[in-house]
């Protein structure tokens, strides 16, 4: 049964003996995944039964800041009140250029001023934060990174992922895509610890690509993977639930998958339908207006995790086709 924050309340249960790692980086629209953290997951089984909540924001980002960082306060205030630790954003949250080049222009490090509000609004607020992608600045001019940041209740940034996978494609009935004329892409596949999981970080089109996701489960342990989005609408009606299922399925963790919604400019359009996911393929968080702004929340049942993987234990075999270096 789909969620939505309005109508339902919902309740996870915490069952790991993780420490949240400090987690080395590079630097110390409308809904976002948000996590209240002491800094430690415990095993001890009072604190393990407590109830862990996310939300996953669906949002249009246009081409200026301040619009875009009003909606996503709001939209953080929302996941509070409604007792979310943990807050995902899609892809371009903060920005999406109108024309040719706005987006290199813009980009900063992560330690400018544009990525510095969120922190502070992550602190302010005390929730974690999901922001993927972020437009960072490249190597040149000429270039940025697409990075996925992850920053803790104390406005920290924990750790990022810049996107592997890089969106060069002449969409059937639409427009011709190349993200590699102006995006460097990333190199690093990249997991961190949270007070709600093990958190595997990825970006929009890096969805089509399984085996990113088959090593954050099997070689990096992950157990929710976030796959911030801006889909374009032809793809994402044919493929976007599909995909996200799938990953789930395969990797028997949760996916979060937040999404860019409706018409930005004149040029482009998204998809939208924000979907959370659990390890069976399950739909259990999902807005009933697929390009709405707004979130939908959902528990991270790890009891639900454990028992998945224990009555289907794909990862033995996956260890050891992984250790034998046996490609896809």
């Amino acid at each position: 049964m789909p969620f939505c924050l309005y109508n339902c309340r919902f309740y996870v249960h915490l069952k790991s003996n993780r420490t949240l790692l400090l987690c080395p980086t590079r630097h110390v629209r409308s809904r976002s995944l948000t996590v209240q953290s002491s800094g430690i997951i415990s095993s001890d089984p009072a604190m393990a039964s407590n109830p862990v909540r996310v939300a996953a924001v669906q949002m249009t980002s246009i081409n200026e800041l301040a619009a875009n960082f009003a909606t996503c306060s709001r939209l953080v205030k929302e996941a509070v009140a409604a007792g979310a630790k943990l807050v995902c954003f899609p892809e371009s949250f903060s920005f999406i250029a109108a024309k040719d080049g706005e987006s290199v222009k813009l980009a900063e490090p992560l330690d400018g001023p544009i990525m510095q509000r969120y922190c502070l609004l992550a602190r302010e607020s005390g929730i974690w934060l999901s922001l993927g992608g972020f437009q960072e600045k490249g190597s040149d001019d000429a270039h940025l990174r697409n990075t996925h940041v992850i920053i803790d209740d104390s406005g920290n940034i924990r750790s990022s992922y810049s996107k592997i996978h890089l969106f060069d494609v002449d969409v059937p009935g639409g427009r011709v895509y190349k993200e590699s004329s102006f995006t460097e892409p990333g190199k690093d596949i990249v997991a961190v610890d949270s007070p709600v999981g093990r958190l595997g970080l990825s970006v929009c089109y890096d969805l089509r690509f399984p085996r990113l996701y088959q090593q954050l489960r099997f070689q990096h342990e992950a157990q929710i993977l976030l796959v911030p989005s801006a889909f374009t609408t032809i793809t994402g009606q044919a493929h976007w639930e599909i995909l996200l299922r799938a990953r789930a399925i395969e990797t028997q963790c949760y996916v979060i998958a937040a999404a860019q919604a409706g018409k930005h400019n004149e040029k482009r359009e998204s998809y939208g339908d924000t979907l959370i996911i659990d390890p069976w393929g399950t739909v259990v968080g999902r807005l009933p207006d697929r390009i709405s702004t707004g979130i939908t929340v959902a528990d991270i049942d790890f009891s639900l995790i454990d028992s998945v993987r224990a009555k289907i234990p794909i990862a033995k075999v996956n260890s050891t086709l992984f250790n034998s270096r046996i490609r896809d």
